[in-house]
């Protein structure tokens, strides 16, 4: 089966955070379960442009995965080359597999598909979801008003849990909805000192990651005045790691609030980071918080499970079973509710925590089950309607 997935960018572009590394393994997983992916895209990432790669021709990138970038024009994604080559790869897929919602790409392929016939799935990847920050919601209104005209006769949402197709259902009300999650790599189990049933033997201070893209519907804010809070009623030292990277102009902002909160002692600021870096951060973290606004997946929640460290997600994320499996809290994000749960997951057996944690992700949240599942997503639509 040929599958082809156009997105308006694609690793190795970082600006947009976990999900451009969640399109890149599912493609590589649907490749190792047969399918032929060819990837059309950019080569944008964010305000930059990556200039390791080689432009418009089709590179080998994996088994069954070939990847051609084309050359973008300012702003973001507008790129002629890819809309020149966009007939060719819808026309070769027996699916096409459309990434992002308010981007270039997003309605030429659309059309192509619709005036060619060819079965659409679609993954807005959280960008039909609304909260209190939420930018340009009439110009989004327009958009998405744009795009149901050009909708294919064969179209499903793909949407990574329930409550991100519950939210999305509220902009395209009774389209077909797929409920496949993102997929992980658990670590090796880690084994738990003698005697001891959380925590780290002989240290005290309780260490705190954030981890991920620096944004205002992250949280950060919350979390920074919850740890403040923290101060005189934790009863133990505690520091807290902000990695990730953002708009430089946030970036600097929250170093102002950091300095504001007086937690420039406690508090430090990691940068972006990946791979080996990545995974060293969590297996020296405690506890991961996660407390953003909103979110669709929210892929450090899995990703620290997976290596075995507990977490605090917030209710804007859909991340409640954590509680269920003994794995963490899942709790409001407002400063007051972060700080309590701070205090109360600080005195549970962490270790044995993010055990569970890391246990689950293995049973369900593997790349091979979810290129699995997304194959016979494909395999569903390429059934014509009678």
């Amino acid at each position: 089966m040929n599958i082809a997935h156009i997105t308006p960018s694609f690793y190795p572009a970082t600006a947009y955070g976990g999900p451009l590394e969640s399109v890149y393994a599912l493609c590589r997983s649907v490749g190792s379960e047969g399918c032929r992916v060819r990837v059309l895209t950019t080569d944008a990432d964010g305000r930059r442009t990556i200039d390791t790669v080689e432009k418009n021709k089709d590179i080998p990138l994996a088994e069954n995965v070939e990847i051609r970038y084309c050359k973008r024009w300012w702003p973001e994604s507008i790129s002629p080359s890819l809309l020149a080559s966009l007939h060719d790869y819808v026309s070769w897929a027996d699916v096409v597999h459309l990434m992002a919602v308010y981007s270039f790409p997003t309605i030429p392929t659309l059309m192509t598909c619709k005036a060619l016939k060819k079965p659409l799935v679609w993954s807005p990847r959280g960008a039909l979801e609304r909260w209190g920050g939420t930018r340009r919601q009439a110009g989004k209104a327009v958009w998405e008003s744009a795009c149901r005209i050009f909708f294919p006769e064969r179209l499903a949402l793909h949407v990574t849990s329930d409550e991100e197709g519950q939210k999305s259902l509220k902009r395209f009300p009774g389209i077909r909805m797929a409920v496949i999650p993102n997929g992980v790599e658990a670590s090796p189990p880690t084994p738990l000192p003698k005697g001891e049933g959380g925590g780290r033997p002989g240290e005290a201070t309780l260490h705190l990651l954030f981890l991920g893209r620096l944004d205002p519907k992250k949280g950060i804010e919350n979390l920074l005045e919850a740890c403040r809070q923290l101060n005189g009623q934790l009863g133990r030292p505690w520091d807290l790691k902000i990695a990730g990277s953002g708009d430089a102009h946030y970036e600097r902002k929250i170093q102002s609030y950091i300095e504001e909160k007086g937690l420039r002692r406690q508090v430090s600021m990691a940068g972006f980071v990946q791979g080996p870096e990545k995974q060293k951060l969590f297996h020296e973290a405690d506890v991961v918080v996660a407390p953003s606004h909103t979110e669709n997946f929210c892929m450090v929640v899995a990703e620290a499970l997976a290596a075995g460290t507990p977490v605090i997600a917030s209710q804007g994320t859909p991340w409640k079973r954590v509680e269920d499996m003994g794995c963490g809290l899942w709790v409001s994000n407002e400063p007051a509710s972060l700080t309590r749960a701070i205090s109360e997951i600080s005195r549970k057996p962490l270790r044995e925590m993010g055990e569970r944690g890391r246990q689950w992700m293995q049973k369900e949240f593997t790349w091979k089950e979810v290129g699995r599942r997304m194959v016979e997503l494909y395999q569903s639509m390429r059934v014509v309607p009678v």
